[in-house]
């Protein structure tokens, strides 16, 4: 997201002599080029590691190369990465190498290949980039403009992987709000399948910008060769796999085209966003973890830190803010043993107080009827009580009923003689981030926040509306908007980061809408989804775990029945399922009897010893929920293979009932693990309370799990288990 200008001298430098390959490592995978001076870049290998001698016989072990950036107009059928307009109507482009060049970095090692068009002066520099303790790589692309006169961008992708034809299946993830993240899983066939997204400003409720790829057949948890990609951009995006009647498939991926041509100026450069791409010969686990440790270390904020455990407000009390409620929940969740209080959405407004959700987006001033001491006395009563404290802002937004609205109309988006159009409460409005001064409004939210509360810790940033209308009345070029208004958020996000390093900064978007790698570099979570239901979020937090780590996860406790599906389950089984991501916790607990608190109060001390594991580990998916198998487990080890957390639910009752024993997976076969059930409510405990197991027994045999619990006031129609396993 961030543009990267290059000179046209550095540009320059990267002439002279040219191998005609090119070989990318990491520690388990190779990438090989082709890059012959005055020809097309090619690829010829993405996968298993080679060594430099098998990378220069593949051809001759039958290996067929594939453009690694193909353009418009000379290449027949084949699908383009890249299609432009000249200033004389010309829509071709014969792009050719015309030289390389290659650089350390503290990660790896950063492969360019520079191109230039046979006739015009138009270069495209394609970029590839190692993570090597990851097994990943990345490739983006610099798009720069030469000529005298402004060229068009008609399709601008971030690049391109040949896949090749054989028995390939592909697994992506789907939804809407209050049902993100969930798995499709589908075979790959002659024709086209793609996956976009042109929500504007934000992209994940309805699909995801990344793919997992499995070569061997119906994806496998654990065996097999896959390949996962990820585009790294929170705006619109296209994935295309196209099949044509070669032997490959074709996969490409950038910011989706539609209604986005680009006017790129003389001497203009414009930089795509990173894919990212991971292969495993670990199955779709394996590659997952590729993901969750390059992401944890280079692609979110703060992926090093322990999450705190917190308390929303949200579904507590929703907009009935004031004093009392909120030290009150405060008290609560400090006796629990949390760590953070966040109040939720209904604090502000002056003219036009926000007692719901018609009015006040952009009047970010306190109700002083509500909080007649302000969010400072807030501040001081979490600290007095020994607890940080948080706040809910949804700053790109504003309502037609707002002062903001009223002070500023050409603010908004909207399209020339069209009327408004409007999102959440019939009233809600999208605040044009390509606008310079709405940025500086925006970023003025938070200042003003922080400046006046330097001890508030966490945030929690909404974006509960898609971009409807597209009209900007800033932009001169309007097909720019989708770009523009991620390049502005980014900008922002830039300076509050300058200024706020340490600052903790949810992404929720109406729940999920913002679960991506292009937004994760500023944010150091996301809200996985606002249907808070144990049930569901099983199979919600299993998909979005193909891509992020549990850190990245905020899944709370919340009441039943729940809010959003009215299904009622144990207090045990939402805990369970809460622990397996960030715990936190959605609720009013003075509505809780004295022995949930109790529960929770016990269930945060021991997310507290295992928080490591999870948020740091390495996960491990045993059963999945959408195998029909009546159950679901994971578990996650810890990178030294001394600690463990495993996770057991059931998903179904019936009569007759029968589960898979499961087997575990990522222990050290040789050590000898003693076994502790967290969050034990039965009034026996289990059999295998205390025992000791070698890793090898607990991932050949695994362990006989009681499919009920059986506490002393009756049993749960939702049964769970977690388990810490530590090396004797």
């Amino acid at each position: 997201m961030r543009k990267i200008l290059v000179s046209i001298a550095a540009l320059l430098l990267l002439g002279g002599a040219v191998s005609a390959q090119e070989l990318l490592t990491t520690g388990k995978t190779s990438l090989v080029l082709e890059a012959k001076k005055g020809k097309a870049p090619k690829i010829l290998h993405y996968g298993s590691l080679l060594t430099p001698d098998e990378a220069a016989s593949l051809k001759d072990a039958g290996w067929k190369s594939q453009n690694a950036y193909p353009a418009y107009g000379l290449a027949g059928t084949e699908e383009c990465a890249l299609a432009v307009t000249h200033a004389d109507g010309n829509m071709t482009l014969d792009l050719r190498v015309e030289g390389v060049e290659r650089k350390a970095w503290e990660g790896g090692e950063i492969l360019s290949i520079l191109t230039k068009d046979a006739h015009y002066p138009f270069t495209v520099k394609i970029n590839y980039k190692s993570y090597k303790d990851q097994d990943m790589i990345s490739t983006w692309t610099e798009i720069t403009n030469r000529e005298k006169k402004t060229v068009v961008l008609t399709k601008y992708l971030s690049g391109v992987l040949p896949v090749r034809v054989g028995d390939v299946w592909i697994s992506s993830l789907y939804g809407t709000w209050a049902n993100e993240g969930r798995v499709c899983t589908e075979k790959l066939t002659r024709g086209y399948k793609v996956i976009k997204n042109i929500d504007g400003a934000r992209n994940s409720h309805t699909s995801h910008s990344e793919v997992m790829i499995s070569l061997d057949g119906k994806p496998q948890e654990s065996q097999g060769r896959v390949i996962g990609a990820a585009l790294c951009w929170g705006g619109n995006y296209e994935l295309v796999f196209k099949t044509n009647d070669d032997d490959f498939h074709h996969f490409l991926a950038g910011i989706c085209p539609e209604n986005a041509q680009y006017y790129l100026e003389s001497k203009e450069t414009f930089t795509t966003p990173e894919l990212a791409f991971t292969y495993s010969e670990e199955g779709l686990g394996g590659a997952s973890r590729n993901f969750h440790r390059w992401g944890r270390k280079y692609k979110m904020m703060h992926g090093d830190r322990e999450r705190k455990v917190l308390l929303n407000s949200w579904e507590g009390v929703y907009f009935d803010i004031n004093e009392e409620g909120m030290a009150q929940m405060m008290d609560d969740i400090a006796s629990m043993g949390g760590e953070l209080f966040v109040m939720d959405d209904g604090w502000f407004g002056d003219k036009y107080p926000r007692t719901k959700d018609t009015s006040s987006l952009g009047d970010w001033v306190v109700d002083r009827k509500k909080l007649p001491n302000g969010i400072g006395w807030l501040v001081r009563t979490a600290a007095d009580k020994g607890i940080k404290f948080g706040i809910w802002i949804e700053p790109e937004y504003t309502n037609s009923v707002s002062e903001l609205y009223e002070k500023h109309p050409d603010w908004v988006l909207k399209a020339e003689n069209r009327d408004l159009v409007y999102g959440r409460g019939g009233t809600q409005l999208v605040l044009d981030m390509s606008n310079p001064e709405v940025q500086d409004f925006v970023f003025k939210v938070v200042d003003d926040l922080m400046t006046e509360n330097p001890d508030i810790d966490y945030i929690k940033w909404d974006a509960n509306m898609n971009i409807r209308a597209h009209g900007s009345q800033y932009l001169k070029r309007q097909s720019h908007l989708g770009v523009a208004y991620m390049r502005g958020l980014a900008a922002v996000c830039d300076r509050v980061r300058a200024k706020y390093p340490d600052l903790t900064i949810q992404a929720c978007a109406s729940g999920g809408g913002r679960a991506n790698w292009g937004i994760l570099p500023w944010f150091d979570e996301f809200w996985v989804s606002d249907n808070t239901d144990a049930l569901q979020r099983i199979y919600m937090q299993w998909g979005t775990s193909y891509f992020f780590p549990a850190i990245a996860m905020a899944s709370h406790i919340s009441a039943t029945p729940n809010h959003t599906v009215h299904r009622t389950t144990s207090l045990k089984y939402r805990i369970d399922v809460a622990m397996s991501g960030r715990l936190g916790m959605e609720i009013q607990p003075k509505n809780m009897t004295e022995e949930e608190k109790d529960l929770c109060r016990k269930a945060i001390a021991q997310y507290k010893q295992i928080r490591p594991i999870v948020q740091f580990g390495d996960q491990y998916r045993l059963i999945s929920p959408y195998d029909g198998l009546g159950m679901a487990s994971m578990m996650y080890v810890s990178p030294e293979k001394d600690k463990a957390v495993y996770y057991w639910w059931k998903i179904a009752n019936f009569y007759d009932e029968h589960f898979p024993r499961v087997r575990m997976n990522g222990l050290d076969p040789e050590a000898v693990y003693t076994i502790k059930e967290l969050n034990c409510i039965d009034v026996k405990p289990l059999a295998i309370e205390g025992k000791s197991f070698t890793g090898r027994f607990l991932m050949e045999e695994g362990l006989e799990i009681p499919y009920v619990n059986k506490p002393a006031a009756g049993r749960s129609d939702w049964s769970s288990r977690v388990l810490y396993l530590e090396k004797k």
